[in-house]
Formats: structure tokens, sequence, C-alpha cells
């Protein structure tokens, strides 16, 4: 019986496909079977990838005014909406995301974030500022923003496309090229992108070196290379915390800009006036939504003691509910981990659990929903009670479908518990009192705080974490800080 060898899926670099001899397995986390082999760059693939962004970054591109370059922006959406079901094909098998995710969240939101930031591009200008010299007469400051050149944009497995385009567009959008370097876990949109944007740019008669891509893993491998290269002027990473500190030492001795959206152990506070049913369901959205791999996921989930019985026979029945099976079944409402090595950690976290804590629901890895899926890395939703604020279950990221539910008596308790934590990324408050949303919203040390609500954004607004949750904040304008150098020219009027 003959076998079809996996296709091979190259970095891309300067407009084009680059294969090397060194490659490495993309497995589909519901199968546990090899996608494609992938293409690793050594030291000369990053190095060109490099060159050919340093040499796009000076070319017209950074000279093009902000209305066309907000038009080639929105080119590159439309060429991610007429590839749709290429895209969604390659994010759902890297991931293992349900399409009823992926197909209104993943793929959409990736060509969204370009257009935002071609919105946000045309509505900026630059700001002036006229001074009154000695003699009494005037100078003119012009304040712009200058590219930065070359941007590192390194990127997470949960959200591949999403959160790559959240640093591609604003980056592009401020003049600069970039090098991505995906997950190595999900690296076929990063590519399909190259194919969108270098179609655009040939079109538009650009430097196809404006993006480039780069696989790899981190430590000794691309992701290392990338960071240390004397021609890279900024890193944006989302990940870890722990990684962030690695990068931020390879990116220490160049001198590169960082920013840094990491980990989190967010919590969930349901007050005794909240709409009980509204707070259920949204807790069960932010608590098992993609399977728990958010960083805006909740991991602690404080309730009310009044409230806590009811509250927690809901989130048990609505934990029950998820539908584990093909991710391109419209029925299926949470996929598996992304590998093996995250659901072994994840099942360390369960053992635990069953050993400490009252399982609620759930607490062990999850029977596969068909034999076609028996090789994936399936888990069970998982609710734990009746441990401590200094247990692992409540203290340690797991970033897995599993959350801690405990009782709080008063507000001052409840938010000293919600802050006590190395983490600040999110926050949700359930609430019908409108002084205590305010006063509660304000004392929450996170760096974005949902009332009555969840995973709802404004692209114009700002996006970071407190605390080991991050450095900097994207989104908007503040983007537009981050990956522009703001220049002051003072002209003297009257000379």
């Amino acid at each position: 019986m003959s076998t079809t060898a996996p296709p091979r899926l190259p970095c891309f670099v300067d407009g084009a496909a680059v294969f090397t001899e060194r490659t490495f397995e993309d497995i589909n986390p519901a199968t546990g079977a090899v996608a494609c082999l992938v293409s690793e760059a050594d030291a000369d693939v990053v190095d060109r990838a490099v060159a050919a962004a340093k040499r796009a970054s000076r070319s017209s591109w950074r000279r093009l005014d902000a209305r066309r370059r907000a038009d080639i922006l929105d080119r590159i959406a439309d060429g991610i909406d007429a590839r749709r079901d290429a895209f969604l094909k390659a994010e759902i098998e890297d991931t293992g995301k349900p399409i009823g995710l992926a197909s209104v969240v993943d793929i959409p939101r990736g060509a969204a974030n370009f257009r935002a930031f071609a919105s946000q591009l045309r509505a900026m200008g630059d700001e002036t500022f006229t001074t009154v010299t000695d003699d009494g007469q005037e100078a003119l400051n012009l304040v712009v923003r200058e590219p930065l050149g070359v941007v590192g944009v390194i990127c997470p497995w949960n959200l591949p496309l999403l959160l790559m385009t959240w640093k591609v567009a604003p980056a592009l959008a401020a003049g600069n090229a970039v090098v991505v370097k995906p997950s190595e876990e999900t690296p076929q949109t990063a590519t399909l992108l190259g194919e969108v944007i270098r179609d655009v740019c040939i079109g538009a008669g650009l430097d196809t070196g404006l993006y480039n891509v780069i696989h790899g893993f981190g430590e000794s491998s691309a992701g290392a290379l990338l960071v240390a290269h004397p021609d890279v002027d900024a890193i944006t990473f989302t990940g870890e915390s722990r990684t962030g500190s690695a990068i931020m030492k390879g990116a220490a001795p160049g001198l590169k800009r960082v920013s840094f959206e990491l980990g989190g152990k967010n919590p969930a506070l349901i007050f005794a006036d909240a709409n009980v049913d509204a707070a259920i369901a949204g807790t069960l959205r932010s608590t098992f939504m993609n399977t728990g791999q958010v960083c805006l996921c909740t991991e602690r989930i404080y309730v009310a003691r009044p409230l806590f019985d009811r509250f927690v026979d809901g989130m048990v029945a609505g934990a029950r509910q998820r539908v584990l099976g093909d991710p391109m079944a419209q029925s299926t409402t949470m996929g598996p981990l992304i590998s093996s090595v995250h659901r072994d950690k994840v099942k360390g976290y369960l053992e635990r659990g069953n050993t400490d804590a009252t399982v609620l629901v759930g607490g062990g890895l999850a029977e596969a929903p068909s034999p076609q899926f028996a090789n994936g890395y399936w888990v069970e939703p998982t609710l734990w009670t009746g441990v401590d604020d200094e247990h692992p279950l409540v203290r340690e990221e797991i970033f897995g479908p599993c959350a801690v539910i405990s009782p709080f008596d008063d507000e001052d308790e409840v938010v000293a518990r919600a802050n006590d934590t190395q983490y600040g990324l999110c926050a949700a408050i359930w609430t019908s009192d409108l002084a205590r949303a305010h006063r509660v919203s304000r004392a929450v040390e996170a760096g974005l705080v949902w009332v009555n609500t969840w995973y709802l954004r404004d692209l114009r607004t700002p996006f970071g974490g407190m605390k080991r949750s991050g450095m900097g904040r994207e989104g908007g304008r503040w983007s537009f800080d981050f990956y522009g150098e703001p220049k002051n020219i003072c002209m003297r009027l009257n000379p």
C-alpha cells in the first residue's frame, strides 16, 4: 500500500519560496498526523531574509504617503479574503481548532487587522507646535514619525494568523519591513500570507522584501538568530513570559526596541448583583474558548458566596455541553491541545488537581471523538474548587481548558486576591452596580478589564499587560508609537 509524502512548506524570502535541506514536522493536533514538512531556516536564510527586509525598508515604501500605504494594506486584506478557504484549511490543520471558531474569529480578524491599521493610518496626521522666539519671531515645530527599519515578528501558536497580522499590519503601515518567525507548531498561514503580500507588492511596483518568513525554533535556531541579528531594529513578541525574558536578553546587546505580550493568570470576579446567567455564559466562553489556549482566557474564577452554588452548577452543566469532535464539523465546540508536549504539561496539572482539589467536572484526558482522531491531543474541560490561593493551580499559568472556582465574601477581599499574582494581562468583572464596576475595574491590576463581557475588542484601543504579562502597548496609535520613531523638525519662520 503506497503512502503520499507530506507536502513541504518553504520559508519565504524576498517574494520567493526557499526550501532548505533541514526540515521538521508540522503535526495536526487533532489527528497526530504530519501535516507538512517545514523548511528550517539556517543562518544563511535568516541573513537573506533580513537583507531583503533592510533593502525594502529603505525603498520607496517608507516614502509613500500615508494614503497610499493604507491602500496597500487594504489590498492585502482583500487578498486574505480572496484566499479565505486556503487560510482556513491551513489554520485548522495547524491548530485543530473548530471551524466554527476559526471561520468567525481567526481568518476574518487576520484581514480586519490590515483594514483597521489602514483606517488608523489615514486618520493620523503630523503634529505641529508654534514657538515664539526670544526676539518675538516664530518657529514651527513639526513632529513626524520615521520608520524603524527592520522589525522581527515572533508569533505564538494559539492564534497564528490573528496575532501575526496584529503586528505585521502596523509595522508595515509605519513604513517598516518585517521578518516573521511563526511558531514551529503553526507555520502554514505565515507562508500563505507571504504569497498574498508578494502579489500585492508586484502589482503595486513595490519591493518584494517587505515581508519575509523564516521557519524554525527559538533557542539556537531561527528565533535566536533573528533576535541577535545586527540589522534587525526591533522585536515584537507574543508568548510565555520566560521566552520574553530570553528574547530581552538576546536583544540587549543591540539595544533593540522590544514589545512583549506575555502570559497571564486571568481572574473573573462575579459579584452577588451580577446577571448570573450572563456571567455563567461569559465565563464558560472565557474559560474554554480555543481549548483555553488564549492568553486572555480565565483560569481563576471568584464568585460571591451567595451565588456560588448556582454559579458552579451552571458552569459544570456548560462544561459538559462542550462538544469535542472533528474540527471541520460545525457542531464541534472544542478542539485538542496544540501538541503532545503541551498535553503532557496540562496533564500534570490535571493529576495535581485530582490529588489536591475537588474536581467539579473533567479532570483527565478525553476520549478521542472517533478513531480518526485517536492520536490527537484531547483533554476534558475541567473545573476545580477547594484549593487555597497559594496552590499551583491558582498561581501558575496552565493554558488549557481548566479553571479554579473559589468563593469570596467582600469586595476588598476579592480585589486583593485577584491582584495577588505575578501576572496582569486582563480581568473580567460581572456586576450590575455601575459604581462598583468603575471602582473595581480601576483597582484590578491588569492592562485590560472587561465589565459584563469578555473578548470584546476595539482595535483602536491599547492592548498589553502589567507585571510579567508584558511590556508596551499595541493597538491604534499606540502601535504607531512602537513601530515608528518620533522626529521633531524645528524651523525658524523669519530667519
